[in-house]
């Protein structure tokens, strides 16, 4: 069954004397469009504010978007310029000039959701970062369900966002396979990471410039091996002289 059809089972059709242009324009439908991303077809769903969901487009898309939003969706053309946008934020796994709408989350979340979209490409941080960075450490666990519940996925990476003990762990987007996938695009080699997080290794040091940096940081993935050093955690890491990067900002 077409995403169409599914949606209409689901949905009903619209009401009398309402054109679909009139549901959009109004709010009272989202559009979607499908796109292609690094693990397979997609589901980008939009409104004037701007996308507000990302999922896989499988057989059980349909339900699983009338179950989460309880809203229609049309088929349409992205406003503006989105459509192009928004092929280049799926590309780049940030949102940049696309405008995105958590309206459906709480504030906490979207915070969250905020802070997990400025990892960069190629590189991960832990819940207990993000935790940090929102200025909530405590707040762990919350984070990681507003993680595990991001409504825009590959947009909003949250497939850059491992456990606190370095571990891959799971992701939302069609199961932890499809994140050490993307990971491993991006040149974070998720078995590089298992190897670091078995060992205990949780920062690298340069020994020349004294800076302590998470793995995956571009600043220690460009030093020498021979410079580098391993730690457990930022607080040893500090006890033997080293001082946090001002790029990656271990916690």
């Amino acid at each position: 069954m077409s995403i169409e059809r599914a949606l209409e089972s689901l949905m009903g059709p619209l009401p009398d004397g309402v054109s679909e242009g009139i549901a959009l324009g109004a709010g009272l439908a989202e559009g979607y469009d499908l796109y292609e991303s690094p693990v397979g077809e997609v589901v980008v769903t939009f409104n004037p504010e701007g996308v507000s969901s990302l999922d896989l487009a499988d057989d059980d898309f349909a339900g699983r978007f009338v179950e989460r939003f309880g809203r229609r969706l049309l088929r349409a053309e992205p406003p503006r310029a989105w459509g192009r946008y928004i092929s280049e934020a799926i590309e780049a796994g940030t949102p940049g000039r696309l405008p995105v709408d958590l309206r459906s989350v709480t504030p906490f979340r979207e915070e969250v959701l905020r802070t997990t979209a400025t990892i960069p490409k190629g590189e991960v941080r832990a819940y207990s970062w993000v935790a940090a960075e929102v200025h909530r450490p405590q707040a762990v666990r919350a984070v990681g369900s507003a993680v595990a519940n991001n409504p825009i996925p590959l947009i909003i990476p949250c497939h850059r966002v491992v456990r606190s003990d370095g571990t891959v762990g799971k992701y939302s987007l069609g199961g932890p396979h499809n994140k050490r996938l993307l990971l491993a695009e991006e040149g974070a080699d998720p078995n590089w990471l298992d190897l670091l997080a078995a060992e205990g290794v949780r920062m690298m040091g340069n020994k020349t410039t004294k800076i302590v940096c998470h793995p995956t940081c571009r600043h220690a993935r460009s030093s020498k091996p021979e410079n580098l050093v391993v730690f457990d955690s930022l607080e040893t890491a500090e006890a033997a002289g080293y001082r946090p990067c001002s790029h990656c900002r271990p916690k």
